[in-house]
């Protein structure tokens, strides 16, 4: 096996799709499709399933997949030891809007004082795409709400943030501004509070970013609710703190072989 072709199942693999994996390595899709079949062919299994939306990994797929992600990070390992001017380490973080738009950044900034060198890139994307994220290996750890896939992932740190009422309503059905996600924990949260408070079918108001909330909030479309660090970044907005807390994980893959930057990562959320 070599690994140029190691690197291009593991593209396949993450995008489930060798059209898209050839979009973005730069390469004609039979050339994909050519690799793949001779990695196939050298190890004497089936690696992918072919379906109308793209591919799944098979049983094996699924082994090799790991095992390239493990030889994929020491390899960026040698290479960073080797030549640390050239080949920098990297940490991959992914992150729910509400969490990625204060929180993260807050904690990535002091991890960074005393972390230098290390190349951070975060992702943001709902639930369950933050799931199938870590679990292809595409992030080396996601900040979560809410219960997920204990079998497959762990918890390393976990923190409570507050959660805030904004605006706070005089009004006898305000209209709901929620993430149209449904997974978002933050609109489970709204509709458990208009239940509560004997709001019969209210109107709702889906938006896809958090920014987009914000400016319908400020502009008097309705009510929402955020984390409070959320509402200390922005200026003239009223609110009400609700005295609940909201639990966040920062989870990881279980079994899986961690990245120095990740091991450093952790340590770090540890000592907090």
């Amino acid at each position: 096996m070599e690994s140029h072709d190691l690197w291009i199942f593991k593209h396949v693999a993450e995008l489930q799709s060798i059209s898209r994996a050839a979009e973005k390595l730069g390469y004609v899709q039979p050339n994909i499709s050519q690799r793949i079949k001779s990695l196939e062919e050298e190890l004497g299994v089936k690696l992918l399933v072919r379906n109308n939306r793209g591919v799944t990994l098979t049983e094996d797929g699924k082994i090799l997949l790991n095992y390239t992600n493990q030889i994929m990070m020491l390899m960026d390992e040698a290479k960073s030891k080797l030549n640390p001017k050239k080949w920098r380490k990297s940490l991959i973080i992914g992150a729910p809007q509400t969490i990625s738009a204060v929180k993260v950044p807050r904690l990535l900034a002091s991890f960074l004082q005393s972390n230098q060198g290390i190349d951070v890139k975060v992702k943001t994307a709902n639930k369950l795409q933050l799931q199938e994220m870590l679990a292809y290996g595409e992030v080396d750890g996601i900040f979560i709400s809410g219960t997920y896939n204990e079998s497959q992932f762990e918890s390393v740190y976990r923190y409570f943030e507050d959660i805030v009422l904004i605006p706070p309503s005089e009004q006898q059905h305000p209209t709901l501004l929620v993430n149209s996600d449904p997974s978002c924990i933050y609109r489970n949260k709204l509709f458990d509070f208009a239940e509560k408070q004997n709001w019969n079918q209210p109107a709702i108001m889906e938006f896809d970013s958090l920014e987009s909330i914000l400016q319908a909030v400020h502009t008097g479309l309705g009510i929402t609710i955020l984390p409070a660090d959320v509402i200390k970044e922005v200026k003239d907005i009223h609110h009400k703190e609700l005295g609940d807390k909201m639990k966040i994980d920062f989870i990881m893959k279980r079994g899986k072989q961690r990245s120095q930057s990740l091991e450093k990562f952790n340590l770090f959320l540890k000592e907090l």
